[in-house]
């Protein structure tokens, strides 16, 4: 159980490092819902693994060696919610809490066997990428709905939010990955786009999910 909340820690340092180099100790704990005192404890014994660099009064910093032990971390993570999804047939709204156990599991071999079954995907069920076994990994530069002009046609390619509400609002609407929507216009008010995609005609979508769903144009 230690080693599973130390990976935790480990991991939310790398997301927290995708919007900042520089980590906060207030960011860290918001992010884990634990205490300014509880992080800092696991932040010492991260420094003297070597995982990050933190001074007193100063930003935590994840070092390369973080970095790709997280970047394992999270292979582990998509790999298993990409498995439940197409070996299991789980939704794509549940397979985060299952793969937030799964990606513990410390035999390699079983993730690699995994990773055989399903062809070696490339991505997880909400599009993000899945790393390789070095940890490397490309993420594409995809656009926001949100971003794109009228009378455009976009592929959905990736979620910037993969919360269960949000993938049941987008099941609701018959919107998943690759998903081809036209945009039939944007409202100048409140930023709204009004979409045709797969038969739905004329559906109405707020700026706050357009600016979640992260498109590719065609």
């Amino acid at each position: 159980m230690a080693s599973d909340i130390k990976e935790n820690y480990i991991k939310a340092l790398f997301y927290l490092h995708q919007n900042n180099e520089d980590i906060s100790l207030s960011d860290l704990g918001e992010e884990l819902k634990v205490s300014k005192p509880t992080a800092n404890e696991m932040i010492k014994k991260l420094q003297a693994e070597g995982i990050v660099v933190s001074k007193k009064y100063k930003p935590i910093r994840i070092t390369e060696k973080g970095k790709q032990r997280a970047a394992e971390i999270i292979r582990k993570h998509r790999l298993s919610e990409m498995f439940l999804l197409q070996i299991m047939r789980f939704g794509w709204e549940e397979v985060h809490e299952i793969a937030e156990e799964l990606e513990h599991i410390k035999t390699d071999k079983f993730f690699d066997r995994m990773d055989e079954l399903m062809g070696f995907p490339t991505t997880d069920p909400h599009g993000s990428p899945i790393p390789d076994k070095n940890g490397s990994f490309n993420k594409p530069k995809y656009k926001r709905l949100s971003q794109m002009p009228a009378q455009s046609t976009i592929t959905v390619k990736a979620l910037q939010d993969s919360s269960t509400d949000f993938l049941l609002f987008l099941n609701n609407k018959a919107i998943q990955l690759n998903t081809k929507i036209t945009i039939n216009h944007i409202e100048g008010f409140d930023g709204s786009l009004t979409v045709s995609y797969d038969g739905n005609l004329d559906v109405v979508l707020g700026k706050p999910i357009c600016d979640r769903i992260l498109v590719d144009e065609i």
